[in-house]
């Protein structure tokens, strides 16, 4: 058995600090780095980029919606041609700081409101994808297991990566609690590294109602901005060697 950990990081914004990018690269296997629409600044960024590079760890661009204030997650109805060029934009802005830091990007991940629109917004979905395919059909597309993005990227030609959020409650339809509602995010770093254990032999998790949701994952995420972050990171790698579970990058 053998599953990807990755996780949100360089998003750190001038004297703002956000997560422990050291810590979380010597444990995760690929890194959701942030593009400067959301979060990060080119400075911290290449930082983050550069430890990336030094510990293997595998780098993602982590494309957003232009919304610094509200940290990516507030929802937005933007045009295709503004959103397109968005997303060309950063995935060009990272390619060239991994260049200079020794590294390449080798996936995309949404961020935040953005990525949780396209798992079931066909327009935007296929904004998304179109930007992807413009600058490399090459790079993957990391998706909220079981969303409809998946087949829509799919049938366009894309590489898609199923993930699964290690410290985030499900609904039993699959989908992710809403960060609004009382216990979406979940903080117990044993319970959580016992889910994902199921998770990666049963392709199942418990959803916050008591039930048994069915999800099929490539990767997990663990947040990086949750105060938790390490930890349950930390945790949830132990849990997976002891029982034999590989830490391996889907792009590795």
């Amino acid at each position: 058995m053998k599953m990807d950990l990755n996780s949100d990081l360089g998003e750190s914004l001038g004297a703002w600090r956000m997560g422990d990018d050291a810590a979380m690269l010597g444990i995760v296997s690929s890194a959701n780095v942030a593009c400067g629409f959301h979060a990060g600044d080119a400075a911290g960024i290449l930082r983050t980029l550069r430890e990336a590079a030094a510990r293997g760890v595998v780098v993602g661009a982590h494309v957003a919606y232009r919304d610094l204030v509200g940290f990516g997650r507030r929802n937005m109805d933007v045009e295709s041609a503004d959103l397109v060029a968005d997303v060309i934009y950063q995935i060009g802005a990272l390619q060239g700081l991994a260049r200079a830091a020794g590294t390449t990007v080798r996936y995309v991940k949404p961020h935040g409101a953005l990525y949780n629109t396209i798992a079931h917004d066909e327009r935007q979905a296929r904004d998304v994808i179109s930007a992807i395919r413009a600058v490399d059909p090459g790079l993957a597309l990391v998706a909220l297991a079981g969303s409809p993005l998946i087949g829509w990227a799919r049938d366009a030609g894309l590489r898609v990566v199923a993930e699964a959020f290690a410290d985030r409650a499900y609904t039993p339809a699959g989908a992710l609690v809403s960060r609004r509602e009382k216990g979406a995010v979940l903080h117990d770093a044993q319970r959580i590294a016992e889910r994902m254990l199921r998770l990666v032999r049963e392709g199942a998790v418990e959803a916050i109602d008591g039930s048994t949701v069915r999800i099929e994952a490539d990767s997990i995420c663990v947040h990086g901005d949750s105060p938790d972050a390490v930890a349950i990171a930390r945790r949830l790698r132990e849990r997976f060697e002891q029982e034999g579970v590989a830490i391996t990058s889907f792009a590795a």
